[in-house]
């Protein structure tokens, strides 16, 4: 067993009640609507952010009705922005299924998105704390704002490692923050508590981490994680290992690397000569660095502010290093 696996065995009683809640929360009178969720809900995925969520919770506290409210709405709001993420993408495949637009149509989809999304709020406003509500109502904003962000980015070519920073914060860090703070909250944490403060920042290492380990994917050929090779050049999108050797003026072909990677649409052919140039002038070796100094930050917050050795605390040193090591 994974110490990630041993994570999903100890809260397996929560994540069976919780899956229980999503469910029901999902329930409607529309056939059509029930039967596309249904088989969206077959494929769950690991549930890292709800993990947060509860594991925050167990951390700060306990575990109550209010955390599996909690969990529930970032879980549903995490699924809603991948929905709608598909259709701006165009994506038929997600981890080796069909994406809801790739079974059925963008139309669909766009709708199922807003049903989730719908359902994510009602369940933030079950929390009965308004923390929670604006907690979920400030995330919406700042995935919104990260994902129009990067499709400026790449159509300006205004890409830099400052701006890809802030990008994924915003589209990925902002969420996993969230899911602490709901914990939190539940557990009866307010603001100012310097315990909360130190599991935000542990949030916002681990999304940064997540997305850079993410977008190191897009460099090899295997289309089980959710798309295929240099989708994200084929999209526009240049992101750490590349923005790294783009910077180096030093190298070779650094000119004619620039200019091809600043084109508004690429071939394959293209695609292949800046991933091959990335991968060859250590850009992905610099990306992996750059994640294990974020991991080991988190690490030393969590070290700092929780000293006594706990389940939940060893669980988030445990969840970051396989968001780190992981190959999916």
């Amino acid at each position: 067993m994974t110490p990630f696996q041993k994570i999903q065995h100890t809260l397996a009683p929560d994540l069976n009640q919780l899956n229980a809640l999503i469910e029901r929360a999902l329930m409607s009178p529309n056939k059509l609507m029930n039967s596309v969720i249904a088989t969206y809900l077959e494929s769950k995925g690991k549930q890292i952010r709800p993990i947060l969520v509860l594991l925050a919770g167990r951390l700060l506290g306990s575990v109550n009705s209010t955390t599996m409210h909690g969990a529930a709405a970032v879980e549903l709001l995490h699924n809603a922005s991948l929905i709608h993420d598909d259709v701006v993408d165009d994506t038929k495949i997600r981890r080796d299924k069909p994406t809801i637009n790739g079974l059925w149509d963008n139309h669909l989809a766009v709708l199922v998105g807003d049903f989730f999304l719908s359902s994510a709020l009602l369940q933030s406003v079950s929390t009965g704390d308004i923390r929670v509500v604006q907690s979920i109502s400030h995330l919406g904003r700042l995935l919104s704002i990260g994902e129009l962000d990067e499709i400026y980015t790449a159509r300006e070519g205004s890409a830099g490692e400052a701006a890809y920073f802030d990008i994924i914060y915003r589209k990925t860090a902002s969420l996993f923050i969230s899911c602490v703070e709901i914990g939190a909250f539940a557990a009866g944490i307010n603001e100012g508590d310097p315990r909360l403060e130190a599991l935000r920042e542990y949030a916002r290492l681990l999304g940064l981490c997540f997305q850079i380990r993410d977008d190191i994917f897009d460099y090899y050929a295997d289309t089980t994680i959710g798309k295929p090779t240099g989708n994200d050049l084929r999209e526009g999108k240049i992101t750490l290992p590349l923005l790294h050797v783009l910077e180096d003026e030093s190298l070779a072909q650094h000119g004619e690397m620039c200019a091809l990677a600043a084109k508004d649409s690429l071939e394959t052919a293209e695609i292949e000569q800046l991933i091959a140039f990335a991968v060859n002038n250590g850009g992905i070796e610099y990306a992996r660095s750059k994640m294990e100094h974020l991991a080991e930050a988190a690490e030393q917050k969590l070290y700092e502010t929780f000293p006594e050795e706990c389940e939940a605390r060893d669980a988030f040193v445990a969840l970051i290093r396989h968001v780190i090591e992981r190959n999916k």
